[in-house]
């Protein structure tokens, strides 16, 4: 590398964060206009509060008012996206970000016109550049100072922040253990939170009838819910998603004694559990196919009935988080044992 800086160089690096400083400021006063208009012409001329508001929820033990829907949404991860989705409200998305994949094939054209932010946690400046009324997150991790923004400061702008209440962690928000009731309720305090509650309540219907129609599985099966992990797989525990959709399939869960929504184990303690069944959680960035290739390389584990029978269940990653999805992996789980 030279070992000189061209002087002008130099000053280019000087003035670099005065001029993110004075962008990020822009920015903020847009979207505090867009937000001031918005929320004038959804009140009316005469200042009332539309019907059904203001909402307030106890958000994460963050307490967020919402004197009327928001109407430029940017969301994280999938979990986010499509529930919006699924309650018709795509045109109020204004932007997604760190998404895990393909939306499922009924939300494609839904989808196909929302502009993806990032293919990770969006920057703030990023975020607010969309000029959103409310960052719609569905990890908490989401929220920070290293990420969109943290809830205290974005509030100060002028934008809410609403996280997936399912992914809560803290002491009394954090579902314990997450059950279908509870993902229903979330779908419909966010009916109540757009000011979508009819589309809410069918939503609901709709995916506890579907639920409801699925017959378990009934051979008395263990499971293994492998997500990720080489020296160490990590593996759906004993209170969340991953335990959720095994019970309603019929599945017993080799982890569920593990009073956590995921936990690392040994390869040797799952040898010593010796699941009947292995679900393989299948991402871009860590497929099914790479699991199984690692299962059977590694001696302890290739001797094990369930993987020298292929006896292999596989869920797509946004299935594994609290979602729209979930009704359908246990369908798609209890179809693929019937299959063996």
């Amino acid at each position: 590398m030279p070992r000189f800086t061209n002087p002008r160089t130099r000053a280019a690096r000087a003035l670099a964060p005065l001029a993110a400083a004075a962008s990020v400021a822009l920015l903020v006063a847009c979207a505090s206009t867009a937000n001031a208009d918005g929320a004038a012409d959804s009140a009316g001329e005469t200042g009332d509060a539309p019907s059904g508001f203001p909402v307030t929820v106890d958000n994460c033990g963050t307490e967020v008012t919402f004197d009327a829907a928001p109407e430029r949404v940017v969301t994280i991860k999938s979990s986010t996206l499509e529930l919006m989705l699924a309650l018709g409200l795509e045109d109020r998305i204004v932007g997604a970000a760190f998404t895990d994949g393909p939306v499922p094939d009924e939300f494609a054209d839904a989808a196909a016109g929302i502009d993806i932010l990032s293919d990770k946690v969006p920057s703030q400046e990023t975020t607010l550049a969309a000029e959103p009324d409310l960052v719609f997150a569905g990890w908490e991790s989401n929220l920070s100072a290293e990420g969109a923004g943290d809830r205290g400061t974005l509030e100060q702008l002028g934008v809410h922040t609403y996280v997936a209440p399912a992914a809560c962690k803290a002491e009394g928000y954090m579902p314990d253990p997450l059950t279908f009731d509870g993902v229903f309720a979330d779908f419909a305090e966010a009916g109540e939170i757009f000011g979508a509650t009819d589309a809410a309540t069918d939503l609901v219907a709709e995916q506890r009838a579907a639920l409801e129609a699925i017959e378990p599985n009934d051979d008395g099966l263990t499971a293994l819910w492998y997500s990720s992990g080489d020296d160490q797989p990590f593996v759906g525990a004993g209170i969340g998603a991953p335990q959720m959709i095994m019970e309603a399939a019929g599945l017993t869960n080799v982890a569920a004694d593990v009073h956590d929504t995921w936990t690392s184990l040994s390869w040797e303690a799952v040898v010593d559990a010796d699941p009947d069944v292995i679900v393989l959680v299948d991402a871009a960035w860590n497929t099914a196919e790479s699991k199984i290739e690692r299962l059977e390389a590694n001696p302890a584990t290739a001797a094990m009935p369930a993987v020298q029978q292929g006896r292999y269940v596989v869920v797509d990653f946004p299935s594994t988080e609290a979602g729209v999805r979930n009704v359908d992996a246990v369908a798609s789980i209890v179809e693929q044992l019937g299959a063996f």
